[in-house]
C-alpha cells in the first residue's frame, strides 16, 4: 500500500466531483471514485485522474452506493477502507436537483423526500461515519493539519428559489451539518469546511444555460463568467493541503462574487 492521502469523493464520476477528483489526483493523492449507478462515468473519471497523476504508484478506485440508503452508505466507507487500509479526507459533494421544478405551491412530497435524502441525510450520516472512524484513529492523518470533512453545498443556501425550494432547503441543512462538525470535531484533529460554489456549468445547470447566460451578462456574477468544476476542485485541494491551519467552520465562496451586496 503506498503513503498518500486518501480522499473519499461522493458524486465523483461527473461534473463537480470529477473536477474536485481531477485536482486530487494532480495533487497527489488516493481518491476513491463515489458514484451512484453510472459505472462508465466512474470509469472515465478515473482514466481522467490516472492520466493527470503525478505518481504512477497513485491508486484510483471506483466505490458504489446510494447516499440516501443507511447500509449503502456503510457500504461506501467500507469499500474504501479495503480498497486503500484508511480515509483521510471525506468530501461530500454528491447532490440532485429536483426531478421536476416546480413551484411551492405545487411542490410535492414525493421529490422533497428524494432531494432531502440524498443531499442531507445522506452526506450528513456518511460524515458520521467517517467521523467515528476517525475517532477511533486519532493522529493518524497524512494531511497536513489533520483529518478534513468538506462539504460542497451552494449559493441555493442562502438564495431562494422558489421552483426548486427542495434543494434549497437540502443545502441551507447542509451548512448547518458543516457547522455542527465543525463544532463538534474542531479538538479532536479534524478540520471541517463548506464549500458554497455559485453558478457552475455542469450538466445539472445545461438546461437553464440560456437563462443564465443572460443573467451572467448583466452582472448577476461580478466576475462575469460561469464557475467552473476546477474552480471548486481548487478550493478543495487547498484546503487539503493545509493551507488554512487555524480554521474550522468556514464558509469558503466560490461564485465569482455573487454573494458580495452592492447597490
Amino acid at each position: 500500500m503506498n503513503a498518500f492521502p486518501v480522499i473519499l469523493i461522493t458524486g465523483s464520476s461527473r461534473g463537480l466531483g470529477r473536477g474536485i477528483a481531477l485536482r486530487c489526483a494532480q495533487a497527489g493523492f488516493n481518491v476513491a471514485i463515489h458514484y451512484a449507478g453510472n459505472e462508465a462515468a466512474a470509469r472515465e473519471a478515473i482514466a481522467e485522474c490516472q492520466a493527470a497523476a503525478p505518481q504512477a504508484t497513485q491508486q484510483f478506485v471506483p466505490v458504489r452506493g446510494n447516499l440516501a440508503a443507511s447500509d449503502e452508505r456503510a457500504a461506501i466507507l467500507e469499500q474504501t477502507l479495503k480498497a486503500f487500509g484508511r480515509l483521510d479526507a471525506l468530501v461530500n459533494n454528491a447532490g440532485i436537483a429536483p426531478r421536476v421544478r416546480a413551484d411551492l405551491t405545487e411542490t410535492g412530497e414525493a421529490s422533497y423526500d428524494e432531494v432531502m435524502n440524498v443531499n442531507l441525510k445522506g452526506p450528513h450520516f456518511l460524515s458520521q461515519l467517517a467521523a467515528r472512524h476517525w475517532l477511533q484513529h486519532p493522529g493518524e492523518s497524512r494531511l497536513t493539519g489533520g483529518y478534513k470533512l468538506i462539504f460542497v453545498t451552494s449559493i441555493s443556501a442562502n438564495t431562494a428559489s422558489v421552483n426548486r425550494g427542495e434543494y434549497c432547503l437540502s443545502k441551507a441543512g447542509l451548512a448547518m451539518s458543516a457547522q455542527l462538525w465543525s463544532a463538534r470535531l474542531a479538538n479532536e484533529g479534524v478540520q471541517v469546511f463548506e464549500i458554497r460554489p455559485g453558478i457552475m456549468a455542469t450538466d445539472m445547470t445545461a438546461g437553464v444555460k440560456e437563462k443564465y447566460d443572460r443573467l451572467i451578462a448583466e452582472g448577476l456574477v461580478p466576475q462575469m463568467r460561469w464557475g467552473q468544476p476546477e474552480d471548486v476542485g481548487l478550493a478543495v485541494e487547498a484546503v487539503l493541503r493545509g493551507h488554512f491551519p487555524y480554521s474550522t467552520g468556514n464558509v469558503i465562496e466560490v461564485d465569482g462574487g455573487f454573494h458580495l451586496r452592492k447597490l
